[in-house]
């Protein structure tokens, strides 16, 4: 009977629809962005965040959550199951002893915690956020000095690049202009040489190499990525090419342009895959960078036009949101889910298995 058909699509669509749900991709990823320690105060700012992160993560797609320094264990596991992905920025934290080192590894030990259990986490590090990355691995200081603090290259690819999660989609004119343009901006005056690489367990069986460079004297990792886990790293900075103007070896060719967006459509795209979510829209909202005015510094001795400064209240209000007293939000059936919306999965299964029912 009819009644009987819709008693029966009731409970299947109960079982499966969950499952079908899963397959909904994340649409809206929530990135948290490290903010490191300021150096040297000029007013009351603890911490800042450079705006061309930002950028180059909004770019593709993505939200930016700032991670603020100096917050409890409890706190970083709180904004960890918020977030669909971690980056560590460039800059001049000190990556042994500072609130961005000790956020660095506490995000970096959940991430492999999680994506051991399936739970698919990605981690990106940019510059000191890629030595902050071997340095965590390794669990020692593998960093060496190499004459790169002002020189923009082409990357040099090994043999396991085109194989990579990182580069596979990349074109083939991207990657013959990654090979012959000098447009990779290295900033650096510390590196991971490859014979450190070699010698160290920790980083040559964890780390694939994908690129490397040299200085003339000591041929260093340029990019890798992780073997098992969603955890990648360059040694220079995709991101100043577009959006920074402080220095004359800063590239901005069109290739040079359109790469920088590659490498943010890959990582975004990376964390689209994480089904981390918040409890509702405002909430997630209240945390977000969007909240907060960059500062014009490029005409300071600053390498960044724009910085995000960040003061003491600020530092408690990031885990501390406004909470939600609306019964419209907190009683919604359709809860956004880091921006993807569930209900759409549950309408196709009822769709579709009502559609097979009544062709019973």
């Amino acid at each position: 009977s009819f009644t009987d058909r819709m008693f029966l699509l009731l409970c299947f669509t109960t079982l499966v629809s969950p499952c079908f749900s899963t397959l909904v991709k994340n649409n809206g990823p929530v990135i948290g962005l490290m903010a490191q320690d300021v150096r040297s105060q000029e007013a009351n700012e603890i911490s800042y965040i450079a705006a061309s992160y930002v950028k180059t993560l909004e770019s593709a797609g993505a939200r930016v959550l700032p991670i603020m320094i100096d917050h409890t264990e409890e706190e970083y596991k709180e904004i960890f199951n918020m977030i669909n992905g971690f980056f560590l920025p460039g800059g001049a934290a000190n990556i042994f002893d500072s609130g961005y080192a000790t956020a660095a590894k506490i995000f970096y030990d959940l991430a492999i915690e999680a994506n051991k259990k399936g739970d698919y986490f990605p981690i990106w590090g940019t510059c000191l956020g890629f030595e902050q990355l071997a340095v965590i691995t390794a669990r020692k200081n593998v960093l060496v000095r190499t004459n790169t603090t002002a020189v923009s290259l082409p990357l040099d690819f090994t043999t396991e690049a085109n194989g990579s999660k990182l580069f596979r989609d990349f074109s083939p004119e991207m990657m013959s202009a990654l090979a012959t343009e000098p447009m990779t901006i290295n900033a650096h005056k510390w590196s991971v040489s490859m014979e450190t690489y070699h010698e160290n367990e920790d980083l040559n069986k964890f780390y694939k190499v994908l690129s490397t460079n040299t200085d003339g004297r000591i041929e260093f990792i340029s990019t890798f990525e992780a073997y098992d886990y969603p955890i990648y790293g360059v040694q220079w900075h995709p991101e100043k090419n577009p959006y920074e103007w402080t220095r004359d070896f800063y590239v901005h060719t069109p290739n040079s342009i359109k790469m920088t967006f590659y490498f943010a459509d890959f990582f975004v795209n990376e964390a689209r895959k994480s089904k981390h979510t918040y409890e509702n829209e405002k909430m997630i909202r209240d945390l977000l960078i969007y909240r907060y005015h960059p500062n014009y510094t490029g005409e300071t001795t600053s390498v960044f036009e724009q910085k995000y400064y960040f003061y003491g209240r600020d530092q408690d209000k990031i885990t501390d949101p406004v909470k939600v007293t609306d019964p419209d939000i907190i009683g919604s059936v359709f809860e956004v889910n880091a921006g993807a919306v569930h209900v759409l999965a549950h309408v196709n299964v009822v769709v579709l298995i009502t559609a097979v029912l009544l062709c019973l």
